[in-house]
């Protein structure tokens, strides 16, 4: 019998629960590391059905999986960035010092291809990075960040592909030189101001010629990875807001000057650092036409949200397996707890909302690897990467935090991951668009692009017939939403859409006890707001279980 399916009946009666020096009984063992490929049935599924390419994520589930970096995560997490603002003599350096496993992490997600994939040509790239998104988020999920903000660059740099060589390098180098003497290069983001928010075009950052170049002054109240070789930045022109690369370090070797004022203090993302910046006359290359820099930075925020669709599944999946693990190594009256009916029922639906977030989220990686030949894919894409990322951000912070209910009090200290995960789970919703910011985006993108509606009608359709549930749901949405969409009712529009795209997915890519369960639960109605409230029998709670795997 394996240590994790130990039953209570196995312990003598009357023994004391380990006590000075013994063992703790009725626990299951912690594994120091696994394959995150080989363990996962889920993400094999949909990866390879979206077109990734099986030896890659082979090769990274083994190596992220491992225990060397199953610690440097734990270390990066809890050891976070410090800012240092001047050196010895008191000449401003604006540094932020990491602990050596950020930069262990950051080597290994960049030569993997985190970054590089979607723009080295090859087939998948897109779903391929996408998988490792979802990876390296059950290790670290603050490195993500800048390797994010890095690929997302990738979209406005076109016209300089030296810089889009630095990506593609899959090389991590941290030192301080100029563009042409690095390795590799990374990039970040600074948009945001105190006064704003999303609303960019509110912007007062200025921007002034300088020859070549120009000069940058003002604030950004949120800067996305400071200490990357470029930021893409949005400033007021004469022309209206214009889009802007800055150096961190000038041609010249000297010090570009970005002012880092502080450190974010936030919930989560610890390893990362995201400052508070000010430029004091920074120098910076246009990017685009003059005045035309929301067009031009909008690539760049499209590509950061497929990655903000794709990390919160990798949080429920980390958190799933660590209920699921506990559920079948502890016992409870009499029965390990994965054996008891209500438990099974829980933990069933949360895979179910697991499953049909990473199916979604993959599902559009593989549209983004169409969308530069196919305009209907791009448009496709468009529309459905608001509706994975609005959908599975709301999912994944009520997912995580139920998983730390099954663990009880151990889910709530530290030595388990779930309090870090708990912490990153809203990240992603509120980073780059909140859930107002997205779903008012998906109603203007089906209202002024008939392509992006079209496309998804027909993507809603490909699974008709195959579940009779299924068919009445879409038939009934469509009756419902047949006019526009009123403003207040987005969410609801946008939630409603979101499950009828994840069921369609899984409908022609999943198991069918899966897709039938999911349409059962999601469409059905009769289910409430918890888990385990779904209708007796909707779900088949045996075959979802399987699908959670295992440390491998």
């Amino acid at each position: 019998m394996s240590e994790a399916r130990r039953s209570i009946s196995d312990t003598a009666p009357g023994r004391p629960e380990g006590g000075a020096g013994g063992e703790p009984l009725n626990q299951p063992t912690w594994p120091d590391g696994g394959d995150l490929w080989a363990g996962d049935p889920v993400l094999r599924c949909h990866a390879l059905a979206a077109g990734a390419d099986a030896g890659i994520l082979e090769a990274s589930g083994a190596r992220l999986g491992s225990a060397p970096l199953r610690q440097a995560g734990r270390e990066a997490e809890a050891n976070p960035p410090k800012l240092e603002r001047f050196d010895r003599r008191g000449a401003r350096i604006d540094r932020i010092a990491f602990h050596p496993a950020y930069h262990l992490l950051m080597e290994e997600g960049i030569a993997a291809g985190y970054a590089a994939l979607p723009w080295e040509g090859g087939p998948g790239g897109y779903a391929a990075h996408a998988a490792l998104v979802y990876l390296m988020t059950q290790v670290e999920p603050g490195v993500c960040c800048p390797m994010t903000m890095t690929c997302a660059a990738g979209a406005v740099l076109g016209p300089r592909p030296e810089l889009v060589r630095g990506i593609t390098a899959r090389r991590y180098d941290g030192r301080e030189l100029p563009w042409g003497q690095k390795d590799g290069l990374t990039f970040g983001m600074a948009m945001t101001e105190k006064q704003g928010g999303s609303d960019v075009r509110a912007n007062l950052c200025r921007a002034e010629s300088d020859g070549e170049g120009v000069r940058l002054w003002g604030h950004k109240w949120f800067c996305s990875a400071p200490m990357s070789d470029g930021l893409v930045t949005l400033a007021q022109t004469d022309a209206g807001l214009g889009c802007f690369l800055v150096p961190r370090i000038l041609p010249d070797g000297g010090l570009n000057e970005v002012h880092l004022v502080r450190l974010k203090d936030k919930l989560g993302n610890r390893a990362n650092a995201s400052a508070e910046i000010e430029y004091h006359g920074a120098w910076a290359l246009p990017l685009g036409a003059p005045g035309d820099g929301v067009r031009t930075i909008i690539p760049m925020v499209h590509h950061t949200r497929l990655d903000t669709a794709m990390a919160p599944p990798g949080l429920m999946r980390a958190a799933l397996l660590q209920a699921v693990h506990w559920c079948r190594g502890r016992a409870v009256f009499g029965r390990n707890l994965v054996d008891q009916p209500l438990m099974r029922q829980v933990l069933a639906e949360m895979v179910l909302d697991w499953e049909g977030a990473t199916a979604l989220g993959l599902h559009v990686a593989a549209a983004y690897d169409k969308a530069g030949t196919d305009p209907e894919a791009a448009a496709y894409a468009r529309v459905a990467v608001a509706l994975a990322k609005f959908l599975s951000n709301k999912l994944a912070p009520q997912l995580v935090y139920e998983c730390m209910e099954c663990l009880g009090g151990m889910g709530y200290v530290g030595d388990t991951p779930l309090p870090m995960l708990y912490r990153e789970a809203p990240l992603n919703s509120i980073w780059e668009g909140s859930g107002n910011v997205i779903c008012l985006d998906i109603l203007r993108t089906l209202q002024k692009e008939p392509a992006a509606r079209e496309a998804l009608d027909r993507s809603l359709d490909a699974a008709r017939g195959g579940d009779r549930g299924y068919d009445r749901a879409l038939e009934a949405f469509r009756d419902r939403w047949d006019a526009a969409v009123e403003e207040g009712r987005a969410r609801a529009f946008a939630e409603e859409l979101a499950q009828l795209l994840t069921a369609s997915v899984l409908l022609r890519q999943a198991p069918m006890a899966v897709a039938e369960s999911y349409v059962a639960l999601r469409l059905g109605g009769g289910c409430g707001r918890a888990y385990g409230t779904g209708p007796a029998g909707a779900v088949a709670t045996d075959a979802l279980l399987e699908r959670v795997g295992g440390f491998s």
